[in-house]
């Protein structure tokens, strides 16, 4: 797995200012006095500092902009960033600061210089986040990024509150790793062995094979994998860290390892980004290690449906139907909406093995979702407000888009099938939410429940404010936050 960027907390030395050979990066408001740390610096390069926040481009910069010293005169470091970062911030402009830097640092050591600033923990983190590259696949990478210490008044402190979001953070990088693989090495096999390492961080991880599933009865999303030589799997990874006799979280990912459409072929151009698919199951995976890596003071249980979708002489054909777990028949009208076949089996089995308390599924499931949203939000779906909107806060204290979408029962109409309970499949119009409508026959009637479509957030094709272009993780902050807003004790 992509390692995080080690950073060290320390007390503020100035003489060690002086000898940085890498970056300087102070924190100022325009209007703000300077620091001890800062003071130096300025003293160092003859009133630079002070000349450039009187200038009118760092006035009118934003809260978490970044202006650069190149080769200071006076200083041994290659370049001074200057941070604007107000005394009243907030988390999401110290995060953006902390991207900002891990950008310009490029291969270089790199000294904060934080003093007593609230909110360094903050930007340790978002410079963590913005430090990631995939880079396993190619054959000039590696190069080490240099060292990063961060000067603070209170070291201790800050490296504990820093702590709990690195482990996010690692959470994060997990997902962007498994969402940026290619197929031909994340393979369902490959996929669920990532997931059994995880024992080792105190989970208890379950694998079920294709025989145990055909038991269960799993129908719907073993037809998904059925034309593929790779095997079908659930993975039960389960993080018990509240009270013995407490009903978990269930997390419910999509693992759809490569999509082709199967025998309802997509077009070949952009095929080769269909190994993003399993994005669902990747933000579960990487939620799962967060928790496990913080010591998370809940029940949470996390569950992935890993499947191929390929096309074969044995593949799910149109006009197929096939019987779920719970019973129902599907009949199968396009073998390219497999996505709700693998969750609707391994949200019914969460619900009658482990009788959650709330029930969240994720995945990378529809394309109007991406015509609805752009690639700003997530499509969020629910049958329970006070869940639903406890998600929503969790979203926006975290920076991470996600927008509540309708349900109702006029939708379930175009899911009508002349043969089977049901189509997996209601036609162009409000694709996205027939897609939520079919899960939610899926979810018992006393389950608050939760499905995000993050089709449109999962990867894209430029860089976010947190992470390069590809595979962003989003949704691995949110749910922690739920997590431990909601559900932890304490």
């Amino acid at each position: 797995m992509t390692a995080l960027t080690p950073i060290t907390f320390a007390a503020t030395d100035i003489e060690k200012i002086a000898a940085q050979e890498g970056r300087v990066a102070i924190f100022l408001a325009p209007d703000g006095p300077l620091d001890a740390g800062a003071r130096r610096v300025n003293k160092l390069t003859k009133g630079a500092v002070q000349r450039l926040l009187a200038g009118q481009k760092f006035a009118k910069s934003k809260p978490g902009d970044v202006a650069t010293l190149t080769f200071p005169v006076g200083m041994v470091a290659e370049a001074v960033d200057i941070v604007h970062l107000p005394r009243r911030t907030d988390a999401l402009a110290a995060r953006k600061a902390g991207a900002g830097l891990a950008k310009l640092r490029g291969q270089s050591d790199l000294l904060l210089l934080a003093a007593n600033m609230k909110y360094v923990a903050e930007v340790c983190f978002g410079l963590a986040m913005r430090d990631y590259g995939f880079d396993d696949h190619k054959t000039d990478a590696n190069e080490r990024k240099g060292a990063v210490v961060t000067m603070c008044k209170k070291p201790d402190e800050a490296e504990a509150a820093a702590a709990p979001l690195m482990a996010i953070a690692e959470g994060a990088f997990m997902t962007r790793d498994l969402t940026n693989a290619p197929a031909n090495v994340l393979t369902t096999t490959a996929f669920a062995d990532q997931l059994s390492a995880m024992q080792d961080l105190g989970l208890k991880v379950e694998v079920l094979d294709e025989d145990q599933l055909v038991k269960l009865g799993m129908r719907t999303l073993l037809c998904v994998g059925q034309g593929s030589e790779s095997p079908s799997k659930v993975v039960v990874m389960e993080w018990n860290g509240g009270a013995k006799d407490e009903a978990p979280l269930a997390l419910v990912g999509k693992g759809v390892v490569f999509d082709t459409g199967g025998i309802s072929l997509k077009p070949g151009a952009g095929m080769e980004d269909m190994t993003m698919d399993m994005g669902g199951a990747g933000v579960v995976a990487g939620v799962m290690r967060s928790l496990a890596l913080r010591a998370a003071k809940a029940n949470v249980v996390g569950l992935v449906g890993l499947v191929e979708n390929m096309p074969s002489g044995n593949a799910v054909r149109p006009g197929d139907v096939v019987t779920s777990m719970k019973g129902d028949t599907v009949e199968v009208i396009n073998t390219d909406a497999e996505g709700r076949l693998v969750l609707c089996d391994v949200m019914w089995y969460a619900q009658e093995r482990f009788k959650p308390a709330a029930m969240i599924d994720l995945a990378t499931l529809t394309g109007a979702i991406v015509v609805g949203l752009g690639h700003e939000n997530a499509g969020v779906f629910s049958n329970d407000d006070a869940l639903c909107n406890a998600f929503l806060k969790a979203a926006q204290a975290e920076g991470e888009g996600a927008w509540r979408m309708p349900m109702g029962r006029g939708y379930d109409t175009l899911l009508k099938s002349r043969i089977a309970d049901m189509k997996n499949i209601g036609g162009r119009a409000a694709g996205s939410v027939t897609a939520a409508q079919f899960l939610k026959r899926f979810v018992k009637e006393e389950t608050p429940w939760i499905h995000l479509d993050i089709a449109g957030v999962a990867s894209v094709k430029s860089e976010t404010t947190l992470a390069p272009a590809g595979a962003t993780g989003w949704g691995v902050a949110a749910l922690n936050r739920l997590v431990r807003e909601r559900f932890e004790k304490g």
